[in-house]
């Protein structure tokens, strides 16, 4: 089906965007064509306003409408621990626990040979300085669990061990609610590597 231009453009932009597919797209598109034109409005400010405002946080590289975001900002946070995590998305996912009250820093990424990323394309080098400047009692690696992650994390550990900081790494194994009948091997020796006395 043939929609009027303007309708076929903005479902082509709203495929672009992650996890949105035809289906979704035309559902969306036409959700907006029908919703007052204010809706239509304060959505297209809201995501103007967002791009011209969002930008990183000069200490930890997390988002920031200032020169630091909020938390680094955060009198009360505890400054001899620092989270790494890859990125914004990570930090966020380990604030919605509300267990942690250190400062993080965020990599940007996670290292790639395959990709051509390296430690020099990542904010590995700020991490060092923060780690001899802010006293830092503790790292706490925070990344992903691929193959990517756990190069990253290996290097960091490599990169961070001479400074005789203790460094730690995020328990893995079975989720909540997962059975053992359905984890992996790789998950199983995780979990049964990293157990805790009860």
């Amino acid at each position: 089906m043939r929609y009027p231009p303007s309708l076929a453009l903005l479902i082509e932009e709203l495929k672009r965007l992650p996890g949105i597919g035809q289906k979704n797209a035309q559902r969306l598109a036409f959700y907006l064509l029908k919703a007052p034109t204010e809706r239509a409005e304060a959505l297209s400010r809201a995501i103007l306003e967002m791009r011209s405002r969002i930008g990183s946080c000069a200490r930890c590289f997390n988002l920031a409408e200032e020169k630091l975001c909020p938390i680094c900002q955060d009198p009360g946070r505890q400054s001899s621990y620092l989270c790494v995590v890859e990125s914004p998305r990570d930090l966020m996912a380990i604030e919605s626990t509300g267990q942690y009250r250190g400062r993080y820093h965020v990599l940007t990424g996670v290292l790639s040979p395959m990709k051509g990323i390296g430690p020099e394309d990542l904010t590995i080098g700020d991490l060092v300085h923060r780690v001899d400047d802010e006293k830092t009692e503790e790292v706490i690696i925070a990344t992903n669990l691929d193959v990517e992650g756990e190069a990253t994390s290996s290097y960091l550990v490599n990169l961070l061990k001479p400074k005789g900081i203790r460094i730690t790494r995020l328990a893995r194994g079975i989720p909540v609610g997962g059975s053992l009948e359905n984890a992996d091997q790789v998950t199983l020796r995780m979990a049964l590597d990293g157990r805790n006395v009860v």
